[in-house]
């Protein structure tokens, strides 16, 4: 593992350090990309994992993937460095802003193939 993990992949850190989270079992928890660098079949089983330890606890998730937000109790969008939007993922949709857009052209991409099951773009 090298000192400090440095032999480890981004996506192998990521997992540690989700792994001493549940180790100390905290009340609040900010995840920051906490999936970010894990393949698509890593990030499924890390989101079931996710659900089990944010079970209870109060957590602030900072995502770029929709399949994220998607799973949230509430969403907080930003656009600018401004919080434009609050509320639910379906309340948001609903809306007709700035998360409903994204989330449309979200769905359309899905639909030509051109997005991972993680929610990402490709190229």
């Amino acid at each position: 593992m090298g000192q400090r993990g440095e032999s480890l992949s981004a996506g192998e850190r990521q997992l540690v350090a989700l792994v001493r989270s549940a180790l100390a079992d905290p009340a609040f928890l900010v995840l920051d990309e906490a999936t970010s660098a894990v393949d698509p079949q890593t990030e499924l089983r890390a989101t079931r994992a996710l659900e089990v330890l944010l079970d209870g606890r109060t957590s602030v998730t900072i995502a770029h993937r929709l399949s994220t937000a998607e799973n949230a109790d509430r969403v907080l969008v930003f656009d600018a460095g401004r919080l434009v939007e609050d509320g639910s993922h379906a309340q948001l949709v609903e809306a007709g802003g700035v998360y409903s857009r994204l989330h449309a052209s979200w769905v359309a991409q899905a639909s030509l193939g051109a997005v991972t099951p993680t929610g990402t773009m490709t190229p």
